[in-house]
């Protein structure tokens, strides 16, 4: 996810960072719609990426002298669109068109929203074009080879090295999402029949997946022999940990992924997801239903 900091608009405005305060009047009014979506089921991913989104939105706006939702018009939504467009992050890169994009279905579904609730008159973000986006091309499958050298990266003699190695062998045999790795708790696991539950993953819906006897081998010496030496009281049962004994954030836990494809000397793009994306390869390869997969 990129992350907006301190920048510069095109017509030379400096930005707001996005940990800077907005007004009473937006925080309240966005608070309000992201309880709404909580109340509605949203998934958990959305609600928490919309709360970003529009924490950035708020802090471009306040900064641009609009102090509640109600003052914002459709030229402001246009402005700001074009501020996203030429915004340059630290790196000097721009935003991704998928950013953008999802940047203003944030703002779009806060002010339609307000609408519905009669806070607005109308959506000032109702007849904005959105920024065209292209289906995301799969990444292409590690081979057997790669795959085993990116699983030795991981060094398991020690206890960061163990848990990455058992974070690896578990995303390449199970072919869980990035958040699901994260959430697995260990009242999920049943090692001796092999599986493990996902609570609700895609669509907030629970299964059982199947876990590779390999990959049981490093689950069950990290959490032996390392998980101890990073759990901090109370234990909430959280399998993978960060140093500090916290849940890894989705974009820890693909930098830790793709640091060690990097290492591997591996030219393919992605991470968790590169790892999913091969074992689901794989099975299809050596005959499983696609339905299954």
């Amino acid at each position: 996810m990129d992350q907006v900091a301190t920048g510069t608009d095109p017509r030379g405005t400096t930005s707001a960072s996005p940990a800077s305060r907005a007004p009473g009047a937006w925080a309240d009014a966005v608070a309000r719609y992201l309880e709404a979506l909580r109340l509605t089921h949203y998934a958990a991913d959305t609600v928490h990426v919309r709360t970003l989104y529009l924490k950035y939105f708020a802090a471009w706006a306040t900064a641009h002298g609009i102090t509640k939702p109600e003052d914002v018009t459709r030229a402001d939504v246009e402005r700001y669109q074009r501020w996203l467009y030429h915004y340059r992050k630290r790196t000097g890169g721009p935003l991704s068109v998928w950013s953008q994009h999802g940047r203003l279905v944030a703002v779009n579904g806060l002010f339609r929203w307000l609408t519905k609730q009669r806070a607005l008159p109308a959506n000032p973000a109702a007849e904005l074009e959105l920024p065209r986006v292209t289906a995301q091309r799969l990444p292409q499958p590690l081979s057997d080879g790669e795959i085993t050298d990116l699983l030795a990266r991981a060094d398991p003699t020690t206890s960061i090295g163990l848990r990455d190695r058992a974070i690896l062998e578990t995303g390449y045999s199970t072919g869980l999402r990035r958040m699901e790795l994260i959430r697995l708790r260990l009242y999920d696991l049943d090692l001796a029949r092999g599986v493990l539950a996902v609570r609700e993953g895609k669509g907030r819906k629970d299964r059982v997946v199947p876990i590779g006897e390999r990959a049981i081998v490093w689950l069950q010496r990290y959490l032996d022999r390392a998980r101890p030496e990073f759990v901090v009281e109370p234990d909430e049962g959280t399998i993978f940990l960060t140093r500090r004994g916290r849940p890894f954030h989705p974009n820890h836990l693909s930098r830790l992924t793709r640091d060690y494809v990097v290492a591997a000397g591996i030219a393919k793009r992605g991470a968790c997801h590169l790892l999913r994306h091969t074992m689901a390869t794989a099975m299809l390869e050596h005959g499983a239903d696609i339905r299954v997969i």
